[in-house]
């Protein structure tokens, strides 16, 4: 999902998956037949082919995007790599996991410990890194320890099937589901809510990874971490990447900040991301700052607004993005 901070470059049962796209079937134990206590195994359909893995993981590594997907998920966790930037999305009780659950690698894939993985003694390890970075981390290695499997993110809005991967292959759908339920549930409420005041309304967005030594900006489209979780209550996101180059550059695109008025001039409404605090980063800034953002029509009208939670990877997660978009978004209801 490049270009993005490290880790990004540098998101029915278990007997029952098979009738789910991109979900392994039960096969034979791995002790001989009718072996009493014998570890049962299925076959996953992982981004590195099928793998056996456990049916019912005890001790399992994550790392990337698996991280905060099997930490709400209520995995039996015996190792993770470090995520700071998902920890002010956590819930306290989630926060309280992160901070106690050993640390095997870091916030590169190239900062793997394979003596700590191996010291944890998993059954299983889920790899949650794009596949650009995947040469960063020895799976063969990794495969000598225990069955590893690749689950890593493409585009932005991918994080959803993600998700339900990497929770699938932990033993972990059920939990899956139910957090899938309550996040369609609140997106359903707010797209009633908010359907007459979006009626016809253009959208752009500004994401908040430009770079303000080079001048630019960073413009995110359908599908991108800044829209994607607001699509899902009827937001339109106008526009297309004028060069698609694979992954996030499919829905994102760097231009200089003179071109402000040519690529956001047609919306009617403009969001930005922000920190979780609600301040905007240095990238963000130098849009806000600039006299060109001023001249925008859609902040001329009072339409350009903040939203939170843009990095949000999982359902329990985006759920909050749901209720920041709820509060940003307010003004366009007519009292």
């Amino acid at each position: 999902m490049s270009p993005r901070p490290p880790w990004r470059l540098a998101g029915a049962l278990a007997f029952t998956l098979a009738l789910l796209a991109g979900c392994g079937s039960s096969t034979a134990s791995t002790g001989a037949a009718g072996s009493e206590g014998a570890a049962q195994t299925r076959v996953f359909k992982a981004d590195n082919g099928d793998i056996a893995i456990p049916a019912d993981p005890k001790r399992v590594i994550a790392t990337g995007y698996a991280v905060p997907v099997l930490i709400e998920a209520g995995a039996s966790l015996a190792g993770i790599s470090t995520w700071q930037r998902g920890v002010p999305l956590m819930t306290d009780a989630d926060r309280a996991t992160y901070e106690k659950l050993t640390k095997v690698a870091g916030e590169t894939a190239a900062e793997t410990n394979y003596e700590a993985i191996a010291a944890a003694k998993p059954d299983l390890i889920v790899i949650g890194v794009p596949k650009p970075v995947l040469a960063d981390v020895d799976m063969k290695r990794l495969a000598s320890i225990a069955p590893t499997i690749h689950i890593g993110p493409t585009v932005p809005d991918a994080w959803r099937e993600l998700s339900r991967r990497q929770s699938d292959a932990a033993g972990r759908l059920s939990y899956f589901e139910a957090e899938k339920a309550a996040y369609e549930k609140k997106a359903g409420e707010l797209t009633g809510k908010y359907r007459d005041a979006l009626k016809g309304l253009k959208f752009g967005h500004v994401g908040s990874y430009g770079d303000v030594a080079k001048g630019t900006f960073q413009r995110e489209y359908a599908r991108s971490w800044g829209t994607n979780i607001a699509q899902d209550i009827g937001v339109t996101y106008y526009g297309e990447v004028k060069e698609k180059g694979g992954g996030s550059k499919d829905v994102a695109e760097y231009s200089a900040i003179e071109e402000l008025p040519d690529s956001l001039g047609e919306a009617d409404v403009i969001t930005y991301s922000v920190q979780p605090d609600g301040t905007p980063n240095a990238a963000i800034k130098h849009v806000l700052e600039s006299k060109l953002w001023a001249s925008l029509p859609a902040v001329k009208a009072g339409k350009a607004f903040p939203l939170r939670y843009t990095e949000a990877a999982t359902y329990r997660s985006a759920t909050q993005t749901l209720d920041a978009i709820d509060q940003a978004l307010a003004p366009l209801v007519k009292p």
